[in-house]
């Protein structure tokens, strides 16, 4: 069996930034012990599938360890290829997934991904959150994540988490958050116990942090930074029960697995 694949950096405009995720169409799926085979293979944070349902398409994502509700940057990636080589004249395409329909919208080279939106409330931290951080932040919230909000991006930068006491906590993964520099917030997310322990950069957990900085800068329009090793940048915009998260994509590879 041939199997076509694209690796694509999302939210970069140039190889070697942004997030990598995993391309994989299909006429048909794959058994789901396959599929998961082949993300722990390409061992990237995801790789994402989709098959032909209606008028788009069925998408749904794996990390090499499991399979996910959301992700960000794999959507932004699988719409990038449908654009780029299964249907060029498209201006949207729409994905059916596990969280809902999913439109993505093409302007120049610009991906717009239309989301839900998922707000952050206060909480009490799991014992093991912050000495794992190694730094006390001044909010500790939480939606799907847990969000921990800093006062400064150079905090956010510093801070080295120990992986093995992130791997406890009680939620599926951890943002951290700033204020920006010359943006108007930053971020980091971890998530070693799906098998991520840093993402590159990670648009579901924009459905969290836009609703919290759009409500705290009183703007609905926002830039973003997610200041990980790699790097990306993001356009977002506030719409209440939805997000809009945009960004850039370039294709690095593709190729062919044999079953």
């Amino acid at each position: 069996m041939q199997i076509p694949v694209y690796q694509v950096d999302a939210f970069s405009g140039r190889p070697f930034a942004g997030n990598p995720a995993a391309i994989c169409p299909l006429e048909a799926w794959l058994a789901d012990e396959q599929m998961q085979s082949i993300a722990a293979e390409n061992n990237l944070s995801e790789t994402a599938f989709f098959v032909p349902e209606g008028d788009g398409h069925r998408l749904r994502w794996f990390t090499p360890f499991t399979e996910v509700d959301l992700c960000g940057h794999a959507t932004l990636a699988a719409a990038f290829v449908v654009f780029r080589h299964l249907a060029p004249w498209l201006e949207r395409v729409l994905f059916q997934t596990r969280s809902g329909p999913l439109m993505v919208s093409r302007s120049g080279d610009r991906l717009t991904m239309d989301f839900p939106s998922r707000p952050p409330a206060a909480v009490e931290a799991h014992p093991r959150l912050i000495p794992a951080l190694g730094m006390p932040p001044k909010e500790v919230l939480a939606a799907r994540d847990y969000m921990l909000v800093y006062e400064t991006e150079e905090q956010v930068r510093a801070l080295k988490p120990d992986m093995a006491g992130l791997r406890e906590v009680d939620r599926f993964a951890v943002i951290v958050t700033a204020p920006g520099r010359d943006c108007d917030f930053v971020s980091r997310f971890f998530a070693p116990a799906r098998g991520v322990p840093e993402d590159p950069v990670t648009g579901s957990a924009h459905c969290t942090l836009i609703p919290y900085w759009s409500r705290r800068l009183g703007k609905k329009q926002l830039f973003a930074r997610q200041v990980s090793p790699r790097g990306g940048e993001l356009w977002c915009e506030d719409l209440g029960e939805r997000v809009h998260i945009s960004g850039q994509a370039v294709e690095f590879l593709s190729g062919t697995i044999t079953l």
